[in-house]
């Protein structure tokens, strides 16, 4: 059914621009002089016109399109199918002609017609999309906004603006965009009015409120000396989602939101070889471990993508699990998506999902990773980040698991934290197996993401609203950031690039300081640091450092065919003294606690993990620290 509001009107103009265009190529073909014998011919060339030209428009839907929206396609479909009218109109006149050799009509009629009806027709829509913007107001309660990119991204903001039968929050006014030869056109009915250099006078002169960035993809630089202009506007500043989250449909291009510090990243996007991932992921069955938490959800997001035949999400949090499943559930309709409650400390509980599923993939996610939590209780970190590792790692080698792949974390490069030591000895495990097994085990480590759960960015968050102060524990404490879209996208690539044993090294680029963090979120929350916020330094927690390292001395890295992804020499460990220590760690926590048998279960880490530096070895103050930092050589992973 036609339900477009101007299908009568366009209809009787359409109509009356094809009759015109016959007389019109008659009247140009005679000089306006036209003989009775081709006169009387006219009309039944109208009709056949009209007749030949609704019926191809009515079944290709012309009439249901809006064309103050229209692109080029649309315009060159129109032409097109005024063309093909054409050519039929001239077939069913010369088989007239044949039959009746009394009618005649010159053949240069229906080429003539051409050109007068596109120029009709296509008069029809530009006045209707006039008298459509015309109506197009700003509503009360809307803001006038400024879109930044009068690329594809910026276009599509405009047409999802104008479509919503809703009224929207935002008024389009006019597009600023660096390329210069756009300055001064126009597109999709707005105004390209200057680079980002011209952004305050524009601001004031049309009274701006909101300024768009629809800048799916820009650099670190770009994205922070844009975001320093736009502050001194007083504009809100809103942004489209990140390039992952369009690629991965997650997000669609008109879901406007807040700018993130996320955003002040500007991390290229991730190539992936969707080809290797397919033959690794595609049609299996694939099991996800913590597949509640933040990586361990997007995890499984990302790997729907990839239509495994069954995902299984494994977790103990029966909230968090039942929410991610609902979501994929939702999403993916072709996955069938299958939830576990077991904690991965239960061995038997274990055993009978890899016996029941037989998974051929597996993701283990699942780990304790708050620092000063687990330097708390660290027996805790032990069963679940050790011993819960080595119950799902002897499982997936028991049942015959294809690929095994732990997530693992740059605080296991000569740990100052139990939490770092333990995600060492889990590597070590997950090493130790491949020696022997016929599944293809590796571990991808990489730093910390922002947004996940115990990450600074929402703990910063919560004390911005609530008016201050932020803390940060040391002035020159830094670390590798990246997001968590980001860091799954290569824990996946690194899956399917893994042949055995390999420990990949995730590409976390320029580390960054905590404090500029802090900074960054205040200012991106409309408010002053020092003046309107104020930052605190608290002091390094227990088992923190001043910074991360990605690699120890002796593991170095070499180059995969992915420019993020590195491999590293794994340090070779000595299997009889690691069981051992192992076996006898195993026994301590399972034995009475108390702080004496605390102590001795950390010594016995420190065995297991020689380079796990304890909170007796690690007093060394903090001056020691920073200069340690200074006068070192930062470990990057290098291409060789």
């Amino acid at each position: 059914m036609i339900r477009n509001r101007y299908f009568v009107p366009l209809l009787l103009f359409d109509g009356a621009a094809m009759a015109l265009a016959v007389l019109l190529a008659y009247a140009l073909r005679f000089d306006g002089n036209i003989p009775p014998e081709y006169a009387k011919a006219i009309k039944y060339v109208v009709p056949v016109y009209e007749i030949l030209f609704f019926s191809l428009f009515i079944h290709h839907k012309v009439y249901k399109k809006s064309w103050r929206y229209a692109e080029i396609k649309d315009i060159f479909g129109l032409i097109e199918y005024l063309f093909l009218a054409g050519g039929l109109a001239y077939i069913v006149f010369s088989g007239a002609g044949y039959i009746n050799p009394s009618f005649v009509v010159p053949r240069s009629i229906p080429i003539m017609v051409v050109p007068f009806s596109i120029i009709g027709i296509l008069s029809a829509r530009f006045l209707m999309n006039r008298a459509e913007g015309s109506r197009n107001k700003i509503h009360p309660g809307q803001r006038k906004a400024l879109i930044f990119g009068a690329g594809d991204a910026g276009t599509l903001i405009v047409k999802e603006l104008g479509r919503s039968k809703v009224e929207t929050s935002f008024y389009p006014v006019a597009f600023i965009d660096d390329a210069r030869r756009k300055h001064n056109m126009e597109i999709m009915g707005l105004p390209v009015l200057g680079g980002r250099q011209d952004i305050p006078g524009i601001v004031q002169r049309l009274n701006i409120q909101t300024i768009i960035l629809a800048l799916p993809v820009v650099s670190e630089r770009d994205m922070r000396e844009i975001v320093d202009i736009c502050r001194l506007t007083g504009c809100t500043l809103k942004t489209v989602p990140r390039m992952i989250d369009l690629i991965h449909g997650t997000a669609g291009v008109n879901a406007i939101r807040d700018v993130s510090v996320e955003d002040l990243l500007g991390r290229d996007p991730v190539q992936m070889d969707s080809n290797a991932i397919r033959r690794t992921v595609t049609g299996k069955t694939v099991l996800v471990t913590g597949a509640g938490g933040s990586i361990g959800s997007e995890l499984s997001r990302q790997l729907c993508g990839f239509q495994p035949e069954r995902l299984i999400l494994l977790g103990r949090g029966e909230n968090s699990i039942y929410t991610i499943q609902q979501e994929l559930k939702r999403k993916f309709e072709d996955v069938a998506v299958e939830a576990v409650i077991v904690n991965i400390q239960d061995r038997k509980g274990l055993e009978a999902v890899f016996a029941r599923c037989l998974p051929e993939v597996v993701f283990h996610a699942a780990a304790h990773k708050h620092v000063p939590l687990m330097e708390a209780n660290p027996i805790e970190a032990i069963k679940n980040n050790i011993f819960g590792t080595r119950n799902v790692a002897e499982c997936a080698d028991h049942y015959r698991a294809a690929h095994f792949v732990l997530v693992s974390t740059d605080k296991a490069v000569n740990p100052g934290s139990v939490m770092g030591a333990t995600k060492k000895a889990a590597e070590s495990i997950v090493y130790r197996l491949q020696k022997h097994s016929g599944t293809v085990f590796a571990s991808v480590r990489f730093g910390n993401v922002l947004g996940s759960r115990g990450s600074v960015v929402p703990i910063f968050k919560d004390q911005i609203a609530r008016g201050g102060p932020v803390t940060v524990t040391h002035p020159d404490m830094v670390r590798y950031f990246m997001t968590i879209p980001e860091a799954v996208q290569l824990v996946i690539q690194a899956c399917a690039f893994a042949e055995g044993g390999e420990l990949f090294i995730l590409d976390m680029g320029k580390p960054v300081r905590i404090a500029d963090l802090a900074r960054d979120l205040i200012t991106l929350s409309g408010l002053e640091p020092e003046k309107d916020i104020e930052i605190r330094f608290t002091g390094i927690r227990p088992g923190e450092k001043l910074y991360e390292e990605i690699l120890s001395p002796e593991e170095g890295a070499a180059a995969t065919k992915h420019d993020k992804i590195y491999i590293s020499r794994a340090a070779e460990i000595q299997d009889s003294a690691f069981e051992e220590n192992l076996d006898l760690l195993r026994i301590l926590c399972e034995s009475d606690q108390n702080e004496r048998m605390t102590q001795t279960v950390r010594e016995l880490l420190h065995k297991l993990v020689p380079t796990y530096c304890m909170p007796s070895i690690r007093e060394i103050g903090i001056e020691t620290e920073i200069s340690r930092q200074e006068n070192s050589i930062a470990l990057q992973p290098h291409r060789t």
